[in-house]
């Protein structure tokens, strides 16, 4: 539990440097005098380094495990995160943005710790849960960083240099935190792998992470899971880049208001998420493997059908509730996401993870050049992504499993459950 608390306050602060700067984009528009194309490309950079280390945080973490990995990622992420304000142009903003989106790579270690820590009958609620409330720093940080913002005006600091005062809080306390993590987790419930190692209770450490990598590429289910996770995760991290803005621009609101409700998005991941988890648990303990597949694509179609109806809202107080029930559906696909992808390949999860985790910022960097377009107006191109999400959805029905891995899972499960009973009779 201690590794379960630490990995989603861990991710919970690197979803809050993540996307620290978004609510404020619109003083930073000003401030750099950025086009719509250029936040455009700045969105991209925000999520597209991501594809590219969430691609090999996977291996890393069946190399070094998960403590040592989150560990420096944190320390080097916090930099980007206090050094944006230091960008004077658009050419350096964009660079900052794209090296701090490096940290969205948390989210496979987060992942990984946790399928490392909890049995099959709750790894889905459990992965869910700490991707959840990290998620939920994303809805955070769109209220709390207007907040500060706001904080250094009332100081006498002119609103150009506050937000570049603003983002150093957040990366402080990333740093602060990757040091916490080194010391207060350990790689598995019987302890680090470094230790294990030593003592012969595990193989040695070699490159044959690299060679799980290979075999998890080679299965189709983790291509299919790649997009489906593109069509919920990277829609999350879309709006969470263009809500504030899309309200401050179409319903003429303040930055602190748009912010403010912007925030509700991120904030549904407070259960969300984890009901997704919670369900998939579910609909396995009913019907295997196979009901964990069938309750992802149902969930996924939702997203995308209370997307497009999000698009279409025309006055402010309907658009804030569609938004709030397409989010439910969006986090809930994530978590259903996550409670099949420890069971892909048991000798693979972390290159799995890392691969299905980069389908989400592959999403994310697809949709964001749609908002880069000058011509097309941002609600059409909410339209256009819930249509492509309600078509992904189908993809997950792709994943398919044996007849002897269902039955294994499913003993596994009943063990899981039966080893859990005793144990409370047992404390009874």
């Amino acid at each position: 539990m201690r590794a379960f608390h630490m990995t989603w306050f861990a991710f919970f602060l690197c979803f809050f440097g993540w996307f620290g700067i978004a609510p404020l984009m619109a003083i930073v528009r000003e401030d750099l005098m950025l086009t719509k194309a250029q936040v455009g490309n700045t969105i991209i950079a925000s999520v597209a380094i991501t594809v590219l280390v969430r691609l090999l945080i996977g291996p890393l973490c069946d190399k070094f495990g998960s403590r040592l990995t989150y560990t420096w990622l944190l320390i080097l992420g916090s930099l980007p995160v206090m050094g944006i304000g230091l960008a004077q142009s658009y050419e350096s903003f964009l660079l900052f943005r794209l090296a701090i989106g490096a940290i969205g790579a948390s989210f496979v270690i987060t992942q990984y710790h946790t399928s490392m820590m909890f049995a099959p009958n709750c790894v889905g609620t459990a992965n869910a849960t700490t991707a959840g409330w990290g998620n939920l720093g994303g809805g955070v940080t769109q209220m709390v960083m207007p907040l500060m913002f706001s904080a250094f005006l009332m100081l006498g600091v002119g609103k150009f240099v506050s937000w570049r005062l603003a983002m150093i809080i957040p990366g402080a306390v990333l740093f602060v935190t990757g040091i916490a993590y080194y010391f207060f987790t350990q790689d598995a419930p019987d302890g680090n792998y470094r230790d294990l190692r030593a003592q012969g209770r595990m193989a040695p450490r070699s490159d044959k992470s690299y060679g799980s990598f290979t075999a998890a590429a080679k299965d189709y289910r983790v291509w299919a899971l790649f997009v489906v996770y593109a069509a919920c995760f990277g829609i999350e991290l879309t709006i969470n880049n263009v809500a504030a803005l899309y309200f401050h621009d179409r319903f003429e609101l303040s930055v602190g208001t748009a912010g403010l409700i912007a925030g509700l998005f991120g904030l549904m991941n407070i259960f969300a998420r984890t009901l997704g988890g919670i369900f998939s648990d579910t609909f396995a303990r009913r019907g295997g493997l196979r009901g964990r597949v069938w309750f992802l694509g149902c969930v996924l179609l939702l997203e995308g059908v209370t997307l497009m109806v999000f698009s279409r809202m025309p006055a402010l107080g309907i658009a804030v509730g569609a938004m709030i029930v397409f989010s439910l559906f969006v986090q809930m696909s994530e978590g259903a996401t996550y409670g099949i992808v420890p069971f892909i390949n048991k000798k693979a999860v972390g290159p799995v993870a890392g691969i299905v985790g980069a389908g989400g910022n592959a999403g994310a960097v697809a949709a964001g050049f749609l908002f880069r377009v000058e011509s097309l107006a941002t609600q059409d191109a909410l339209l256009i992504l819930g249509i492509a999400v309600a078509v992904s959805s189908s993809l997950a029905l792709c994943v398919r499993f044996s007849p002897e891995v269902e039955a294994e899972e499913k003993a596994a499960f009943a063990a899981a459950l039966a080893q859990r009973e005793e144990a409370l009779s047992t404390a009874a």
